[in-house]
């Protein structure tokens, strides 16, 4: 219990010190923000810091740091680990810079940030890229809160009838204004994550459960890695390139930079705590890692969910929980869509204050999700899910550290973590079965030799020749 009370005390103690540190290095100021300066009423719209923390957190903590925390315990508490070590220097880092770079940039996309600092290919690159897992993640955080709530009226409503219904409110909630549905609505929301996050991990400790402390033995019983497999699993609870999808949308909304640690950084830390919580859920609730491995091929990870919400806190408290647990996928899945708007709308220069051509651009998106989210293997879609979402961090560590290093800043805040997380893509690129399966031809060696040969060659490629681009911007357009 020491190590899970240690992990918890640990991520606080990150935002407080290391995120000052992040914030230092990349210097907020009191320049005015696309918010206040651009105010269409739709997208840029200012709003209070407490309610953009509270949307950017609930954005960004969808099903990552639930299912993925909990088929992460499968490697034992070592993944305490990597949920603080990652979430402290690695995702915060991610979440707060890009949400920065997007607030000097007048609100622009992953894709547009990307392609200022990693070049004109790239830009086209990650616009067919970011798009792409935007709506993978709107069909996953359609498809699973929809299993979910059909586990909870399994005598009334079946799992079409729920797909369905989420996937009207995503549409809504992707075709409005921002404040008009998703600004008001949240707070309602935030209450059943908080009854979740409290509910399962007072469950846990009022209950008595035994949490084991922390040990780098794998114990998994079917004997995957560690590496790089459990840096895969664990999506968004240590770091996650969905969540620079996301920023900007807040950093359309932020009336001053000196908000961005509490929105961006302050966000990753409470999401890495909730995938600490689930991920000693999982350890624990099914007598260790053996226990955790059977249920999850009998009953799925929904089937886990719902038994270790029901029986840590009792039928009323559970279904409470659950309905924390459906919020979280939810409120990423409509961001997902609506960021996938924003992006597509940025890349053909749409204007969305006009809402027939936010309707334009809003059918085929949901379209995607319908047809996807009915016809396509849940399981298969979350492991591309999975590995493009970490793939994308990787790449935008890579624009960070370009960015730092043209302004003259510690770009290695940024590039330590791309360099790690480029070792871990590529490995997992030629180890894993739905990849080029080299782990299950006997050439693990080689695979891991690739992996971390990737890495390095991204390294000196990043040493050598960092792209010359403009540095800060300011909203009039004059670089800083």
């Amino acid at each position: 219990m020491i190590s899970f009370f240690a992990s918890a005390a640990l991520l606080i103690a990150g935002y407080f010190t290391y995120g000052k540190i992040a914030d230092k290095i990349f210097g907020s100021d009191d320049r005015i923000t696309p918010a206040v300066e651009i105010n269409d009423g739709v997208d840029f719209v200012p709003m209070s810091d407490k309610k953009i923390f509270l949307i950017q957190l609930l954005n960004i903590a969808g099903l990552g740091p639930i299912i993925g925390a909990i088929q992460g315990a499968l490697w034992g508490p070592a993944v305490y680990l990597w949920i603080v070590l990652g979430s402290i220097l690695a995702g915060g880092v991610h979440d707060f810079m890009m949400g920065m770079l997007s607030l000097r940039q007048r609100g622009g996309s992953v894709s547009e940030i990307t392609g200022i600092y990693l070049g004109g290919a790239m830009k086209q690159v990650m616009r067919v890229f970011s798009v792409v897992l935007l709506l993978m993640v709107g069909t996953v955080f359609a498809v699973g809160p929809a299993s979910l709530l059909a586990s909870l009226t399994p005598a009334f409503f079946s799992e079409t009838f729920w797909l369905a219904a989420i996937l009207v409110y995503y549409f809504l909630a992707t075709l409005l204004p921002i404040d008009k549905i998703i600004g008001k609505i949240y707070p309602v929301f935030g209450i059943c994550l908080v009854i979740m996050v409290l509910g399962v991990g007072a469950g846990l400790i009022i209950r008595g459960y035994s949490l084991p402390e922390i040990t780098l033995r794998n114990l998994n019983p079917s004997g995957t890695p560690i590496y790089p497999f459990m840096f895969i699993t664990v999506a968004c609870g240590a770091i996650s390139g969905f969540h620079a999808t996301q920023s900007p949308m807040m950093a359309r909304c932020l009336t001053t930079e000196k908000k961005g640690r509490q929105t961006f950084y302050g966000a990753m830390i409470a999401e890495g705590i909730i995938a600490l919580i689930w991920a000693a859920a999982g350890v624990t609730f099914y007598n260790g890692t053996g226990g955790l491995a059977a249920a999850l091929a009998e009953r799925t990870p929904n089937g886990a969910v719902y038994d270790i919400c029901m029986k840590l806190i009792g039928p009323v408290g559970g279904v409470l929980a659950m309905l924390g647990v459906i919020v979280c996928p939810i409120t990423s899945g409509d961001t997902a869509f609506r960021s996938a708007r924003l992006t597509i709308a940025d890349w053909f220069k749409v204007d969305q204050t006009d809402i027939k051509k936010r309707l334009l651009l809003t059918a085929p998106v949901l379209g995607f999700g319908a047809v996807v989210g009915g016809f396509f293997d849940y399981a298969v879609i979350w492991r591309y899910f999975s590995w493009s979402n970490q793939m994308l961090a990787m790449i935008v560590l890579w624009a960070i550290s370009v960015y730092l290093r043209r302004n003259k800043k510690l770009y290695w805040i940024a590039a330590i973590p791309a360099t790690f997380m480029s070792a871990v893509c590529m490995t997992y690129f030629f180890a894993a079965p739905e990849c080029l399966g080299f782990m299950e031809h006997g050439m693990t060696t080689a695979a891991y030799s690739a992996g971390i040969v990737a890495a390095v060659l991204f390294l000196g490629i990043f040493m050598k020749s960092a792209p010359d681009v403009p540095g800060d911007r300011k909203i009039s357009g004059e670089d800083a």
